[in-house]
């Protein structure tokens, strides 16, 4: 064997290692896979009239995300009252659905003074103020549209649980990935039993470096005292995936991380509070505000501006936060972490969170008794162990009503909007009692980064 080479000695055991489990199949790469979901879940299920709804915090998720959807199909959905402080904002609402004045309001709490006026509130206010309007809105008899993350804790979750099951309310939890084509083609797959039992998964979020400096370093979801840990904030839509994938209950949880670069000990020579005070490296800085917001005109979403121009953004940038110097915030979430998950029956769900990258699209590896599957929010891959068969299925091909999140957006308030108007609240896959799981995720994950990667139990009570 001393005369063989290394390429010889690995193709020789390479080939007995595909050899003998396909038995002499070969895989067939070629195939694509065509059959496509329907744009929406329930289709079928049309209504008899508009479901009204008053949205409190009017910002990206409230204006374009949901109320959105009004605006396109009117005869399901009527905005008839907003709450939000940003009198532009506000007004923008306010002029685009006709909403009287005795029924725009400044914050959430003068919605509740009124009595009842419409069927559902639509929660998409900061997350230290989800608790609040929730519970308020509950009190008055609404179903609830509530963005991610529920609340800020777990007893604040277990609250609106509790009082949303007293009053036998809809609350539709804003997990939209499950509403998109794509991870309901990956939901299809597992259930309809073709590649057998799941054995383990492998899932990655990246989350893209200027994703990260505008909405988890400058942004509203920095500081988790102000909003959330970033596991909840932005990564319960992956406990979440994970857990409706699977399909068993998650017991166990080990974790690690940390916030490794948007540090004030990492701020280069030169630099200054804000990227408009004269930084001297400004101009080298991969995170210059100037560069991301002025020049390329890029997440302006988020940015109070009534008008989009030179002279307005250079007065953010002077004086709200997303102008700060990236390693001068108030910011304490982390840029990566690792979470290791067990679920019921021995599977195994390792999670990797990663901010620097240059790229999103979530990354999901799923090992199964008969096959395996993997994906990156594109295409998936799916290959039968047992046939040698590989389909090839690509999202781009499916319909989309050009909502954000590759449909989900819309696909969650088409939903949503059934459920109300049925009382039927199986219409929808992410009712709050079908999420309080995957946040118990969250918040374990995090008690254990916290605790230096000690194993703490998942156990709903």
């Amino acid at each position: 064997m001393s005369n063989w080479s290394r390429r010889t000695v690995l193709k020789s055991l390479g080939m007995a290692a595909v050899g003998a489990p396909l038995a002499g199949k070969t895989i067939d790469t070629k195939n694509t896979e065509t059959n496509s979901l329907p744009l929406f879940r329930n289709d079928k299920k049309k209504l008899k009239e508009p479901i009204k709804a008053i949205v409190c915090g009017a910002g990206g998720r409230g204006w374009g995300a949901y109320s959105s959807y009004a605006r396109k199909y009117p005869d399901e959905l009527q905005i008839v009252g907003v709450a939000e402080p940003i009198p532009y904002r506000r007004e923008r609402m306010a002029k685009a659905f006709n909403i009287p004045e005795e029924h725009q309001f400044v914050t959430w709490e003068h919605v509740f003074e009124l009595p009842k006026f419409a069927d559902a509130i639509i929660i998409t206010t900061p997350d230290d103020l989800h608790h609040g309007p929730a519970m308020a809105g509950l009190n008055l008899d609404y179903d609830l549209l509530l963005e991610k993350a529920i609340a800020q804790s777990w007893e604040e979750c277990n609250d609106i649980l509790k009082l949303a099951e007293k009053k036998e309310a809809i609350v539709a939890v804003c997990h939209v990935l499950r509403y998109t084509s794509y991870f309901r083609k990956m939901k299809e797959v597992i259930d309809s039993g073709e590649l057998g039992e799941v054995v383990s998964v492998q899932h990655f979020e990246p989350i893209e470096r200027f994703h990260m400096c505008h909405s988890f370093v400058r942004g509203n979801w920095g500081n988790s005292k102000k909003s959330n840990p970033i596991i909840l904030s932005k990564s319960c839509h992956d406990t979440d995936i994970l857990r409706w994938i699977i399909d068993k209950p998650s017991t166990k949880v080990s974790s690690f991380g940390s916030l490794s670069v948007f540090r004030k000990e990492n701020a280069p020579a030169g630099s200054t509070a804000r990227c408009t005070d004269g930084c001297a490296v400004e101009r080298k800085c991969i995170y210059s505000a100037i560069r991301i917001y002025k020049e390329q005109r890029g997440w302006l979403g988020h940015l109070n501006l009534e008008e989009i121009n030179d002279k307005t953004i250079t007065r953010e940038l002077k004086n709200g936060p997303y102008g700060r110097c990236v390693y001068r915030c108030d910011n304490d979430v982390v840029d990566h972490q690792v979470s290791n998950f067990e679920f019921e029956g021995g599977i195994t769900a390792a999670f990797s969170m990663e901010a620097l990258t240059h790229y999103g699209g979530r990354r999901t590896r799923i090992f199964c008794t008969n096959g395996d599957m993997f994906g990156d929010e594109k295409t998936l891959t799916i290959t039968n162990a047992i046939t040698g068969k590989q389909d090839v299925w690509d999202v781009r091909k499916e319909k989309n009503d050009g909502s954000g999140h590759g449909g989900g957006d819309h696909g969650l308030v088409h939903d949503f909007v059934r459920a109300v108007s049925f009382k039927d609240p199986k219409l929808l896959t992410s009712t709050i009692q079908a999420s309080m799981e995957s946040h118990l995720m969250g918040f374990q994950a995090e008690a254990s980064r916290l605790n230096k990667g000690a194993v703490k139990e998942i156990k709903l009570k």
